[in-house]
């Protein structure tokens, strides 16, 4: 749990071997490079356009379902031709599926009414043919006088009727709208059905035969990415009288890598660390336990470099919420079945880590479940083998609610004691411990004057004094040289008071973990009585409905709290705990590096 000390490392060599050197740093891997150059307005990189045409055809080609064996060598190989054909089979085949789904629907609706070609008007004496499909109990309101027509076709709901008249009957005199059945009969519609169906065909297998460039469209758009890189790599550096400068960021750890790059290639090398105007890239490194709480948090946002990496706090608050809002051991069964299913095709990428995340999340669901005693909804009789494990009541509304809460002040007391520790240098870091004290005094009051204990009243009120004597007087960093200096001070202090009421509703936040999980219980009790009712009142198919309510209400419930347990949880902690432990937000480290692996 730590955010990677990196030094910045200054390389100069001749311009004349730039190139050669940038090339082989980039071959090094691991540094992040720093622009020198301040007349530069824009980064020159890959061209998004080809980069995003290729990747969509290595998309599209990857998700064919039947590959070809891969040429790994080829003189002839024209990526953009390729590129270029395998986009335009997508479109193509595309609208021919739409053509032939059209025509299906097409061929559903007039197949009632037969084979038959729509005459010339010449033929029928300028008179039209006017369709309706008219349901059998209203067959009798068609108008009997004035009107020719007949029922060409009929079935148990429905009667297919051909009107024949030179302009189309009021809707006032017919039961239902017209049906349109178009010019095309239907023989004419599935002769082009089954052209269109050849044709797909035939682009199904142009499109299996482009599969076979697959790894050599990767490689060479994985070079040009790379040559992209190492061109603006060029525009950073400065330039003068022969010489080149190059800076970049790199772990702490592996100077001893880059001082031996700079002997093989005879440049100068000066390591520094990180100066006091300096605002270096955020490198986490973590235990690859919790992997998947670092990619979670880099996708909301980055800690600062001079801050702190909250990744393995997160990883078990997460876990626990998650497990509180889910509140169902036989659900949490049941995911990790399916985690256990997938586990081997999760070994990749985010994937990988993320993995590790659902185990510990879903170990500790079950756990919660048993404690709670419900299964699919089934609460444990205390007497059951089951049961003799449950402890806590989810019915027990005042129980849960002070559990939830008390989870909500120990996730933000432990915030600021974090962002305290942080600020140890300055004196805003006693007003992180107010805010500490007044949130462990705030809910030792409120235990007290419930349990009517009158040493803790009297302690909760003296913590939370002395926590609001330390916001008062040490909310700000500024320097005291005269009295205005003290003034000011004592205006941020009143001003940092006021955030009392944002404290308040962020741990007033943290009963949603009661309210979700209560929640997500009752519905799973409404269907498993729902079921039961539906099963006593129904002979023969009772069971067979009840066994659709079953599979359906769990299911929807079990996609409903991993929802609101991924959300929510993850709520909590970026909103919640992050407004009281992290201020500032940073930028990745992005390695100056070619890229190894191939693009799945």
């Amino acid at each position: 749990m730590a955010i990677v000390q990196l030094k910045k490392l200054t390389f100069c060599g001749l311009l004349n071997e730039k190139s050669a050197v940038l090339e082989a740093l980039q071959e090094t891997g691991g540094s992040h490079l720093i622009s020198l150059n301040k007349t530069m307005t824009g980064t020159p990189g890959i061209d998004t356009g080809v980069a995003e045409k290729t990747l969509s055809a290595l998309k599209y080609l990857s998700s064919c379902a039947n590959k070809r064996h891969q040429v790994l060598v080829a003189e002839d190989f024209d990526l953009e031709r390729i590129v270029k054909t395998a986009l335009d089979l997508q479109i193509e085949i595309r609208n021919l599926m739409d053509e032939r789904d059209a025509i299906n629907k097409r061929i559903k609706e007039i197949e009632p009414w037969g084979n038959f070609q729509l005459p010339d008007k010449e033929q029928i004496r300028g008179l039209n043919l006017w369709f309706y499909i008219v349901p059998q109990r209203l067959i009798k309101k068609l108008p009997l006088e004035g009107l020719a027509w007949q029922v060409v076709y009929h079935d148990n709901l429905r009667c297919y009727v051909v009107v024949i008249a030179k302009d189309e009957p009021s809707t006032a005199s017919m039961p239902v709208p017209r049906t349109h059945t178009g010019t095309r009969s239907l023989d004419t519609l599935k002769k082009r059905l089954n052209y269109v169906e050849l044709r797909l065909e035939d682009k199904q297998a142009e499109r299996e035969s482009l599969t076979r460039w697959i790894s050599l469209m990767t490689l060479q758009l994985t070079q040009a990415q790379d040559q992209s890189v190492l061109t603006a790599a060029h525009y950073l550096t400065l330039d003068q009288s022969g010489v080149f400068l190059i800076q970049a960021w790199v772990d702490g750890s592996e100077v001893n890598k880059f001082e031996k790059f700079a002997r093989q290639h005879q440049l100068a090398l000066l390591v520094a660390k990180p100066g006091s105007n300096d605002n270096p890239p955020t490198l986490l490194k973590n235990n690859p336990v919790v992997a998947g709480a670092e990619d979670l948090l880099s996708f909301y946002q980055i800690p600062n470099y001079y801050s702190w990496d909250p990744t393995t706090i997160v990883f078990l608050s997460v876990a626990v919420f998650f497990a509180m809002i889910l509140s169902d051991a036989g659900y949490a069964a049941l995911l990790g079945l399916y985690l256990a299913f997938k586990w081997r095709s999760l070994k990749q990428g985010i994937a990988k880590d993320m993995r590790m995340l659902m185990l510990v999340t879903l170990v500790l669901s079950m756990l919660w479940g048993i404690l709670i005693g419900s299964y699919f909804g089934y609460i444990a009789p205390k007497h059951s083998f089951m049961g003799q494990y449950k402890i806590l009541e989810l019915q027990d509304f005042d129980s849960m609610m002070l559990l939830s809460i008390a989870v909500g002040v120990i996730h933000l007391v432990l915030s600021n004691l974090v962002m305290a520790y942080q600020r140890r240098a300055k004196t805003s870091a006693f007003a992180s411990l107010g805010w500490a004290a007044i949130t462990l005094g705030g809910f030792c009051l409120w235990r007290a004057h419930t349990l009517h204990i009158t040493w803790l009243q009297q302690g909760s009120y003296g913590l939370m004094g002395l926590g609001a004597v330390a916001i008062l007087c040490c909310s700000g960093d500024r320097p005291i040289h005269k009295l205005s200096d003290v003034a000011a001070r004592f205006l941020e202090g009143l001003h940092g008071l006021t955030d009392i009421t944002k404290i308040f509703g962020n741990i007033l936040s943290y009963m949603r973990l009661f309210a979700l999980g209560l929640a997500g219980a009752s519905l799973a009790l409404t269907f498993n009585n729902l079921a039961v009712e539906i099963y006593h009142s129904l002979r023969g198919l009772g069971l067979l409905f009840s066994i659709l309510i079953l599979l359906f209400g769990h299911l929807l419930n079990i996609v409903l709290g991993v929802i609101n347990g991924a959300l929510h949880g993850l709520r909590l902690n970026f909103i919640e705990f992050f407004n009281w432990s992290l201020t500032e937000e940073g930028y990745p480290f992005k390695a100056f590096s070619k890229k190894n692996q191939p693009l799945e």
